[in-house]
């Protein structure tokens, strides 16, 4: 564990709570954590982590324009639903490509656990867009990252990293039922 690890952890934290709270100030903060968490999977050979933190940079930045923007803020606390076949059509395309980069990583680099950590970077990019879009199915995806995560961080000796993430499956569960109540009065037609 280093003092790299432990920051991104902190910050991890928080921006999991700002986006519970719907706060713009999740996607600075999430930028923080995701620079660092960049060094810290390097040094873990968790190839497909480090892969998906650099994309991470990015859609940070599209993240924070998505709420940023002036219709956004019409909309800030608006979440909405994905179809029950655009659900299934996104856990098809999150299984093919944990498959696809799970054995890339497996043939061409020395990655440890290259389909765990497949599937954690392909859920997590998907379950970073859903919620960039404020779709609440976000929180599943989350949910199942979190838990394979766990296993991966505590087997590569990240244990502040997978406290962390320990921590991300509690506040993704909070999450959910924060952001399904949501949801439930924006259909009965309260708004705040």
């Amino acid at each position: 564990m280093t003092w790299i690890e432990i920051a991104a952890t902190v910050f991890g934290f928080l921006c999991v709570v700002l986006t519970i709270r719907r706060s713009v100030w999740c996607w600075p903060t999430g930028l923080v954590q995701v620079l660092l968490f960049i060094v810290v999977f390097y040094d873990a050979k968790l190839y497909s982590d480090l892969l998906l933190h650099v994309v991470y940079v990015f859609l940070q930045f599209y993240g924070w324009y998505q709420w940023t923007r002036p219709e956004a803020n019409r909309e800030s606390l608006v979440v909405q639903t994905l179809t029950f076949g655009a659900l299934g059509a996104w856990i098809l395309v999150t299984a093919a490509g944990t498959l696809g980069l799970g054995w890339s990583m497996s043939r061409w680099t020395d990655a440890s656990l290259p389909y765990p950590d497949a599937f954690t970077t392909v859920a997590s990019l998907l379950a970073q867009f859903l919620l960039a879009r404020r779709y609440v199915q976000n929180w599943g995806f989350w949910i199942c990252v979190d838990v394979v995560a766990i296993w991966v961080y505590f087997t590569k000796g990240l244990n502040a990293t997978a406290i962390l993430y320990l921590t991300f499956l509690v506040l993704a569960c909070i999450g959910l039922v924060i952001w399904n109540q949501r949801l439930a009065l924006q259909r009965g037609g309260e708004h705040e």
